[in-house]
């Protein structure tokens, strides 16, 4: 891997925690306010486990598991 490959995967690793911490905000928001919209708070919720999925997915591909 290259460094600029590395540099934007870790670019890209930085901006998918981005958007998963904030959408954590959102649902907590959300959830706070009586009547909220379950069916919106399920898709947040949806979206954030899709993030947390390809966070992993980034961080294999910059730190490796090697098997000594």
């Amino acid at each position: 891997m290259t460094s600029d490959e590395e540099r934007d995967l870790r670019v890209l690793l930085e901006r998918l925690k981005q958007e998963h911490r904030d959408l954590d905000a959102a649902i907590d928001a959300l959830t706070a306010v009586s009547g909220s919209d379950v069916l919106q708070v399920q898709r947040l919720k949806k979206r954030k486990l899709q993030l947390k999925d390809r966070i992993s997915q980034v961080e294999d591909q910059l730190f490796p598991d090697i098997i000594a």
